[in-house]
């Protein structure tokens, strides 16, 4: 599934955001780096301070569709039985 992206409010970069659960028009930005941060000394990641902010997403939300494969009909009986006699 392709997320839509949104600018993120901190540094202004294209952020996938995915959805919230039961907002269909909202989602949440992605965890990501500020551009030029670098890791802290102890190694540790820097995350941008605008991650995992929740905003609206740029298009109405909408329920995911899946391509299901159709079943072929079953062949009639050529001749039907209603009752089976033993």
């Amino acid at each position: 599934m392709k997320l839509p992206r949104v600018n993120c409010a901190a540094c202004h970069r294209a952020i996938a955001a995915g959805p919230v659960a039961g907002q269909l028009r909202r989602g949440r930005v992605r965890r990501h780096d500020a551009p030029g941060t670098h890791r802290d000394p102890d190694g540790s990641l820097v995350s941008c301070p605008g991650s995992l902010a929740v905003v609206d997403l740029p298009m109405p939300g909408e329920q995911p569709l899946f391509d299901l494969p159709e079943d072929e009909p079953e062949a009639p009986e050529d001749d039907p039985v209603l009752f089976s006699l033993p």
